[in-house]
């Protein structure tokens, strides 16, 4: 892509090592920024990073954290700082399911998915706001999901956990709005990933019957929300959630 929007740019993807986040974190790299490649998962982050350095050298460098460890996430933004001297775009991706039906679901089960997919967006934020603040720009895009708009049966913990990103994203984004930061939400319908291609086929055709336009979605659409939104032409657009799910939630 010849586009070069985030020259001189750094983005951080956390989950970055597989699927939507490792989409991103190479379309980000595509159009000029370097990229902190953030993964629970060292082999996953080095992989990652490697793919994006053949393109582009000395583009991207892995780190491997759990996001819903507080310290370690701390740790893990002053070092990115460190090494790339500033964070224009955060994208907080990390997420995992537990599914099961809430009369079934542990509270191991309840807790695990909060503690990564909610809080583990809060301990990243914190981890590069103020850097952020201080350089007087930014872009903060949360993945939440369908599930998260609408609520999907077997999913109550991941549901509240993608609910709650979007409170947390348009509260952040009342904050530090006069800052030149903008904060939004990518609610991704059924993408094809590896969390996707699990389901067996009944389920899948019963998710299709749902989407309008009759399809899975691909990693790149949630990669080209992404970009747009973390671009400078979406510099007017702060608290909103991009639903990129086919018209499942309309």
């Amino acid at each position: 892509m010849s586009n070069k929007r985030f020259e001189n740019q750094v983005a951080v993807v956390t989950g970055a090592g597989r699927g939507i986040g490792e989409a991103i974190a190479k379309r980000l790299a595509a159009e000029g920024a370097k990229i902190a490649v953030v993964s629970r998962t060292e082999a996953n982050s080095a992989k990652v990073a490697e793919a994006i350095n053949a393109l582009a050298p000395d583009t991207a460098k892995p780190y491997a954290v759990d996001v819903a460890d507080f310290d370690a996430v701390q740790k893990a933004g002053d070092q990115i700082l460190a090494d790339f001297g500033r964070c224009d775009i955060l994208v907080n991706n990390a997420g995992i399911t537990r599914d099961t039906l809430a009369m079934r679901m542990s509270s191991e089960d309840w807790d695990l998915v909060l503690q990564t997919n909610l809080k583990g967006a809060f301990n990243f934020t914190r981890a590069v706001l103020r850097a952020m603040v201080k350089q007087r720009s930014g872009r903060i895009i949360n993945i939440s999901s369908v599930s998260g708009l609408m609520g999907l049966a077997g999913q109550a913990n991941y549901a509240a956990s993608k609910a709650g990103l979007i409170g947390m994203t348009k509260s952040i984004a009342r904050e530090i709005a006069s800052r030149g930061i903008t904060v939004n939400v990518v609610a991704p319908g059924f993408i094809e990933t590896d969390m996707t291609s699990v389901l067996n086929e009944e389920v899948r055709k019963g998710a299709l019957a749902q989407i309008p336009v009759s399809r899975f979605g691909a990693v790149d659409d949630i990669a080209s929300a992404v970009a747009f939104l973390s671009s400078a032409e979406a510099g007017y657009i702060s608290g909103q959630v991009l639903a990129v799910d086919g018209g499942m939630s309309m």
